[in-house]
């Protein structure tokens, strides 16, 4: 691998958009652009402005007989004293065991259907437990044997683990807010809490868990927050990355892993705060100075916090070396043009080697800033030694060997890379064409996965110029049959908003009509996430009967299998927006198009609008069961 000096040099504007984002008014009367212009639009709506010619995109259209799930990230883990790795195939439903110091496939351990693995660890006793995201339990394996030793349901999707070797037990972090203990050995489970904040609601997302001591730090995905467990099972603080630059925010916590010296290192994504420019080709801005950027934070509990850009779209996944001389290994997990004829080269610097290894100060700031200042636009400058890897397949994971060399997990194809040279996997091919442009990263050097990780959405609410605030909408369970799209309800069906998002704002290559096709259909294949079980069936079904009462009026608007009816409703908050679907609304906080309601429960208070159905006549009971049957939908 070369060494090499990264520095995102801004030799122009290249120019991003999010799906998220609402559209300018449209327009019924829109003039030829002028030279060195082009416009961007269907159905009456346009942008207007210079552009970046992304080229066509032009790869073999292939679309799975078995959909492939959104890339997670952190599917690979090194066991054995550092000779053998653990790997999970979210794609093929199965573990592989590889060893590292023959390059060779060892081991392949099936899985049930749809379990999508994710996170591993080894527990003293050199066994291998493995969250299954879509099963709902842990899988313990004997990489010895190849074989499942058990399968322990622990809630609706398991994600973080952590390995407490003090108490011989796993800790799983739950996406719905549950912490589980289960003994590594086996057996029930020791502990299993619901975090809950201080205002009583449930505290959702969680991501990642370190075991620090008698306490646990626990991640949250989208809001990129850290949270301090005590032994009591009581959240003692949240701490949160605080950007460099102040119109940012820290969002999306892809991993965290512990730090030398205590607290954690997360790579996670910084999100724009200030105004957004619409009415212009890429109006979401560059890699140097694009709306989504990303950057690595170290969080120390006890109160100190920096971060620093690196340069990565979707930085899925980080490993670390060991001491005394520390070396940060961090991949993106973009896909990226193979032909001539589709988007930039092979390989375009500017938008983030798919692997990089970053020697920098992990405990203390870096000397100099990472922000600098070119014609206007901030653009990245990473500290320290810098080398970068290209493999071929999109990357998903990355470990430190042994020897302190990144060991790199691709897919499509399925291979662990050692040294440069891959151990394949067996199964089936689940390339899809849909899921590569979800995930494609464009001129602009950032991809549909960036405002949507994981298939969902990202929480961020933007200031749009000209519109106000507008926050990242859903598109888990499908968007097809909920037209028109985005928050205005301007873009009438889908082929509009690739054309103008995809394509315009997010300078995107150009996308056949197969292509766009493809992209719909694989994102319909995204489930809406299904809430927990709930703590009073009883509120619950009485919040059923009060949605459905004409005289509440929920269900006038809010009706079908997808809960809308796909029209623009002026509730009483500024306007006519366009009515959400409410599958899987628990896990869509904020709440409302400018993300006002922190809550369900606040959406009846603080920012609910006087003429959004008759809630606003419910006593505070039937709003309470109200909230319970809509946190079940």
């Amino acid at each position: 691998m070369a060494s090499i000096r990264i520095a995102c040099v801004l030799l122009v504007c290249c120019l991003f958009g999010c799906a998220a984002g609402a559209h300018p008014s449209q327009h019924d009367d829109v003039p030829p652009p002028p030279d060195g212009f082009t416009s961007f639009g269907t159905g009456g709506s346009s942008i207007s402005g210079p552009f970046i010619d992304a080229g066509t995109y032009s790869e073999p259209l292939v679309v799975a007989k078995l959909p492939p799930p959104p890339v997670s990230g952190g599917t690979l883990l090194v066991i054995a004293q550092g000779h053998r790795a653990a790997v999970a195939d979210p794609d093929h439903d199965q573990v592989l065991i590889v060893d590292l110091d023959a390059s060779s496939l060892l081991a392949t351990v099936p899985l049930q259907s749809g379990d999508e693995p994710g996170r591993l660890i080894e527990d003293g006793a050199g066994l291998v437990h493995v969250s299954l995201r879509s099963g709902g339990a842990v899988a313990t394996i004997d990489p010895a044997q190849g074989t499942v030793l058990r399968r322990d349901a622990v809630c609706g999707y398991p994600r973080g683990l952590a390995y407490d070797s003090k108490a011989d037990a796993v800790v799983i972090a739950c996406a719905g807010g549950d912490l589980v203990t289960l003994p590594a050995a086996g057996g029930a489970a020791t502990r299993s809490i619901r975090l809950a904040g201080a205002d009583g609601h449930i505290v959702r997302d969680l991501r990642d868990v370190v075991v620090e001591g008698d306490r646990l730090l626990v991640s949250r995905f989208r809001s990129a927050e850290l949270l301090v467990i005590e032994a009591n099972g009581s959240i003692s603080a949240t701490w949160r990355p605080k950007p460099r630059d102040p119109s940012f925010s820290a969002a999306v916590a892809w991993r965290i892993l512990a730090a030398p010296g205590g607290g954690v290192i997360m790579v996670h994504q910084e999100e724009q705060n200030t105004d957004v420019p619409i009415d212009q080709p890429g109006g979401y801005g560059g890699f140097c100075g694009s709306i989504v950027r990303a950057a690595v934070s170290v969080i120390k509990t006890a109160g100190s916090t920096w971060s620093t850009p690196i340069n990565a779209v979707l930085p899925v996944d980080m490993a670390l070396t060991d001491a005394p001389n520390p070396e940060l290994h961090f991949v993106s997990a973009r896909t990226r043009s193979t032909s001539g004829a589709s988007s930039g080269p092979t390989i375009d610097p500017s938008q983030g080697f798919p692997v990089q290894s970053i020697t920098a100060p992990l405990v203390e700031p870096p000397v100099a800033g990472p922000v600098d200042q070119d014609a206007g636009f901030p653009c990245i400058r990473q500290e320290g030694s810098v080398t970068s890897f290209v493999p071929v397949g999109q990357v998903v994971a990355v470990a430190a060997g042994s020897d302190g060399n990144a060991l790199i997990q691709t897919r499509e194809p399925a291979a662990l890379i050692i040294n440069g040279v891959p151990v394949s996997f067996p199964g089936a091919s689940r390339k899809d064409t849909g899921h590569e442009l979800f995930h494609f990263g464009t001129v602009g050097g950032l991809a549909c996965a960036s405002c949507h990780p994981e298939g969902h959405e990202d929480g961020h609410v933007w200031n749009f110029s000209g519109l106000g605030a507008r926050r990242t909408q859903a598109i888990g369970g499908g968007i097809s049959g909920t037209e028109p799209f985005h928050w205005g309800g301007d873009m009438k069906d889908f082929p509009t908003l690739a054309h103008d998002v995809f394509n315009a704002r997010m300078t995107g290559p150009n996308l056949e009509d197969k292509y766009v096709t493809a992209l719909a259909a694989w994102i319909d294949t995204i489930a809406a996430w299904k809430s927990n079980a709930p703590l009073d069936a009883a509120a619950v079904e009485r919040g059923r009967v009060l949605f459905n009462s004409p005289a509440t009026a929920c269900a006038t608007c809010h009706a079908g299998a997808k809960l809308t009816n796909n029209t623009n409703a002026d509730v009483g908050t500024g306007g006519p927006f366009q009515v959400p679907s409410l599958r899987g609304l628990v896990w869509r906080a904020p709440f409302m198009h400018n993300g006002c309601a922190a809550t369900v429960s606040d959406r009846f208070s603080t920012c609910g609008g006087s003429k959004h159905g008759q809630a606003s006549s419910l006593d505070p009971g039937q709003k309470a069961d109200l909230v319970a049957y809509l946190e079940t939908l």
